[in-house]
């Protein structure tokens, strides 16, 4: 761990012990959001294809160009 690093951490530290109980939570909350938006994908992890097949319903005209009045906005 860099100089850098280790005095991030404990501003990070420092700032998150000044916060009320629930502003901790709060940003404990957005830190594990952080963490799972940002987990890699595995490389050598397959698709598995049809493995949510029946838990999604999508309408039979998805794919239609949407009508002028969508992008017109009126």
């Amino acid at each position: 761990m860099t100089f850098q690093t280790l005095n991030l951490t404990e501003t990070l530290i420092a700032k998150f012990k000044s916060l009320s109980p629930e502003q901790q939570q709060t940003l404990l909350d957005f830190a594990e959001f952080l963490a799972q938006k940002h987990t890699p994908v595995q490389p050598n992890q397959q698709r598995v294809l049809g493995l949510n097949q029946g838990e999604i319903w999508m309408s039979e005209d998805f794919n239609d160009p949407l009508p002028d009045e969508f992008w017109m906005g009126e």
